[in-house]
């Protein structure tokens, strides 16, 4: 079965051939997207002017990073965008090309594979489930030897939830200007956040010319086709490099207008925020309730979970659901967790209902 649970979510297409059941029927809690779909004002506004697709895109982006400028508060100069995260990622961290990196696990499986891909070597340096996977602030800065040539850090961090707070980054960064070390930090999923503002880097872009913060637009805008991702840096000898070391051209028209109209829609920002908050709450409240389950507080639109119970593992768990057409995340193949681990994200509130409903039939 875990060829079939990928580092993305799980791979509808492979289960539907595996369980027989429709990908259009399952209810996809593992995928981390945003339940209410693609903003419909940028939908509409696409279905409008598709002519664009005849057209090459502005080579500079300045119309989408103004927009970007806008929505995050960073200056326009410093953005830099890409095709979807993933690409911006991946030129990072060849552009830096440290010989050492540390990487905070347990984590996405992309940082260590394009470290690994560089020639590069890695550590991951643990978040404690004793801590609620937390950091240790004092323990990090004591691993951030001369050596290290780059740090990566998801906040809030995925899967377990947890995030640094921006007066802990600041202190990272202070610690790691001095040793010559980059500094990534990914917030794939810090606009799900209550406490944004405690929490994000992006102010902290101007100060410190040796950060890169990454953001995509795949789950929160609920838009992974479109692959559009931005970073946001102060140094322009880093941004020149990296677009060196980028494809031109490597936001399509369409990505590039849609994403114009996505960062300009307010009511879809809030309606959001307020949906996740409101079901995360009401979730983590019932699951803290349970004798079975540990359940870890969340920044993100995603839950982990550990199972207390020796009677049931997270890919049995993973079994039983997907028969019920819900697609659950069997933790276990993230670094320092194992088969009690289990991870979901917050749909419909009806959604997020059922599959409680269904985990507690099996868990308690």
């Amino acid at each position: 079965m875990m060829q079939l649970i990928h580092q993305h979510g799980g791979d509808l297409d492979a289960i539907e051939r595996k369980y027989g059941v429709s990908k259009n029927e399952i209810k996809d809690f593992s995928g981390n997207i945003n339940p209410l779909g693609f903003p419909k004002t940028a939908e509409k506004a696409l279905a409008e002017n598709l002519s664009i697709i005849s057209t090459y895109p502005d080579k500079k982006y300045t119309s989408l990073r103004q927009a970007i400028a806008k929505y995050t508060g960073a200056d326009a100069a410093h953005i830099v965008v890409g095709n979807g995260s993933t690409e911006l990622i991946s030129t990072f961290i060849q552009t830096v090309h440290a010989k050492k990196s540390i990487i905070i696990g347990p984590s996405y499986s992309e940082y260590e594979r394009e470290v690994t891909l560089c020639g590069g070597a890695f550590s991951y340096f643990p978040l404690k489930e004793e801590d609620n996977f937390l950091i240790d602030l004092a323990a990090l800065l004591e691993a951030l030897t001369p050596d290290i040539g780059m740090l990566v850090i998801c906040n809030p961090n995925n899967p377990t939830g947890s995030a640094f707070t921006a007066l802990q980054l600041e202190t990272v960064l202070q610690h790691t200007k001095k040793i010559g070390a980059s500094v990534m930090i990914d917030e794939t999923y810090i606009e799900f956040s209550d406490n944004l503002n405690e929490i994000c880097a992006v102010p902290l872009v101007k100060k410190f010319n040796n950060l890169f913060v990454v953001r995509g637009t795949s789950k929160f805008f609920a838009a992974p086709g479109i692959r559009l991702g931005y970073g946001i840096s102060s140094s322009q000898g880093f941004l020149e490099r990296l677009k060196t070391n980028q494809d031109p051209w490597s936001v399509n028209s369409l990505a590039a207008f849609a994403g114009e109209k996505m960062f300009s829609d307010t009511d879809f920002h809030t309606t959001t925020q307020q949906l996740i908050s409101k079901e995360r709450k009401k979730a983590v409240d019932e699951l803290a309730t349970w004798k079975n389950v540990k359940v870890f507080p969340s920044s993100a639109n995603f839950i982990l979970l550990k199972l207390l119970t020796d009677k049931i593992t997270a890919a049995e768990l993973f079994e039983h659901l997907i028969q019920k057409k819900m697609l659950i995340r069997d933790a276990s193949s993230f670094t320092f967790l194992d088969e009690r681990f289990l991870r979901f994200c917050i749909l419909s509130p009806e959604d997020n209902a059922a599959l409680l409903t269904e985990l507690k039939l099996w868990v308690e």
